[in-house]
């Protein structure tokens, strides 16, 4: 697998400084489709340090088109216990509406599942929002199941300061 792929009109590539500012964008743009932009709190500093800094525990990739950044796909390493490897949990895949139909996100998921394949990660996996029909059918068209027996939990906030006091 190289650091780039490419299909006739587009590329993917590593994200790299200096994108903070477009990637940004694109997830204040998937924040406002999910009706949650007021959660926004990321800033360009947070994502050059964490995407760029020093041992970066988050990664992402772009896609470009015509030298442009259009998409990206922000994802972490996670674990499985039982199967003893590590596994690519993607955090946000988000390529923007007048691009899609061209095969980018596609082309995407085809590359971070080489990665996946490449490396020896035994899952590639992410979450998708109940009412989010159109993804939903993308996904399953590629192969993706959904995990309906699984209830995900989250404690953030004030309760989670709580629960660390306590």
């Amino acid at each position: 697998m190289s650091n780039t792929s490419e299909s006739a009109d587009f590329s993917i590539r590593p994200a790299a400084p200096g994108d903070e500012k477009v990637i940004l964008g694109l997830i204040r743009e998937l924040a406002e489709y999910e009706h949650a932009l007021d959660e926004v709190e990321a800033t360009e500093a947070d994502l050059q340090r964490d995407l760029f800094g020093e041992n970066p525990k988050v990664h992402a990739d772009v896609v470009e088109l015509d030298g442009a950044v259009v998409g990206a796909a922000i994802w972490f390493l996670n674990y499985s216990t039982w199967q003893g490897k590590h596994g690519l949990y993607l955090e946000d895949l988000y390529i923007q509406p007048q691009h899609r139909g061209r095969g980018m996100g596609k082309a995407m998921l085809q590359h971070l599942a080489a990665k996946c394949v490449k490396l020896g990660y035994g899952r590639f996996q992410w979450w998708v929002l109940d009412w989010n029909e159109p993804s939903i059918e993308f996904y399953k068209a590629h192969g993706a199941v959904a995990m309906d027996e699984w209830t995900v939990y989250r404690v953030s906030g004030a309760e989670l300061e709580k629960l660390a006091d306590s």
